[in-house]
């Protein structure tokens, strides 16, 4: 498919995703939602990937938020639409079965910040700014942010950033655990292939079962999650990546992982 907002890259079995409006500081508009959708779930759907990469064009953005001349046209009714769209979106992120790094290289406010929250790793460069500042302009986080903010760093920190839309650096948000990792500007995307080569050459029935168990986190009690992480612990135990693993820690060698 033919992306006007969006580039797709798949190299080595790593899908790079970049936001390219970097003229609107790759701000979502419904238009980048609806690729952002069909992009993932090609990746999905695609036995050729294991790893997906997201980051925005240019130097100065991730995500600079929602498009602001689509965001005041919004009424009652639209709004509620427009928020749905963007959590399915993100929910498709979050649950795509396969690991997303953001690699946040500016700006990632508002919509942008909610994005980089759906991913499952997030590394940022040392111009990086986070910010929930949807108050500012009268509204609330659509898109998640309440929600997943709010699970990843605790209520008093994320009621602070909502609730003031104060923007916080990349070495804050990495304190507080916004963030995995800073990295310069000239090293972060090498230490995102890095990372991703690394998760890529795992047995990837095994990355999924985790990340299905590490996702479930949100949605069931510690104890349903405890049976989950049984039952998926039980399946690999019955592939042959799992033969393979253990063999070949015994033997002292690399493991050959077929993901069978």
């Amino acid at each position: 498919m033919e992306y006007k907002n969006i580039l797709l890259v798949i190299k080595d079995k790593i899908a790079f995703v970049t936001i390219n409006r970097p003229d609107k500081l790759n701000a979502l508009n419904n238009a980048t939602l609806d690729e952002l959708k069909n992009c993932f779930n090609a990746i999905k759907n695609d036995n050729a990937v294991n790893v997906a990469i997201v980051t925005g064009a240019g130097e100065k953005a991730f995500i600079a938020g929602a498009d602001i001349s689509e965001l005041n046209k919004l009424n009652t009714v639209d709004g509620k639409i427009f928020s749905e769209k963007g959590q399915e979106v993100f929910n498709l992120i979050e649950k795509l079965g396969k690991p997303v790094i953001a690699v946040i290289n500016g700006f990632a406010l508002g919509g942008g910040c909610e994005l980089a929250l759906a991913c499952h790793i997030r590394i940022a460069n040392e111009k990086a700014k986070f910010g929930q500042p949807e108050v500012n302009l009268g509204i609330i986080p659509g898109y998640g942010g309440t929600q997943r903010l709010t699970r990843l760093i605790n209520s008093g920190r994320s009621s602070e950033m909502i609730l003031t839309g104060d923007l916080i650096d990349s070495h804050e948000a990495m304190r507080i655990g916004l963030v995995n990792k800073v990295f310069s500007s000239e090293e972060i995307m090498g230490k995102a292939i890095e990372m991703a080569e690394k998760i890529s050459a795992k047995g990837q029935i095994a990355i999924r079962m985790a990340l299905r168990a590490i996702v479930s986190c949100d949605d069931i009690s510690e104890t349903e999650g405890q049976n989950l992480e049984s039952s998926l612990f039980a399946i690999c135990c019955g592939t042959e990546d799992f033969k393979e693993g253990t063999l070949a820690f015994l033997e002292k060698r690399k493991p050959n992982f077929k993901n069978m």
